[in-house]
């Protein structure tokens, strides 16, 4: 997954373009619209965790997750 697909699907939860390093807890990302995009994510056959996600809670750490 690119940074950029990532960005959009993640902007389009959020409902606004975050920085590729602003925490997207800070940007208003909770743990029930976290865990839709990782199910999203891991039905396409990447095998990230929750926990994962939420050490990294930026689009740059996650793009790197999800590479």
């Amino acid at each position: 997954m690119t940074l950029d697909e990532l960005r959009t699907q993640v902007s389009d939860v959020l409902g606004e373009t975050p920085g590729d390093d602003e925490s997207l807890i800070d940007a208003g990302l909770d743990s029930i619209r976290l865990m839709s995009l990782m199910e999203v994510w891991r039905a396409d056959g990447h095998h990230v965790t929750f926990l994962d996600l939420a050490d990294q809670p930026t689009l740059a750490g996650w793009a790197r997750l999800l590479a």
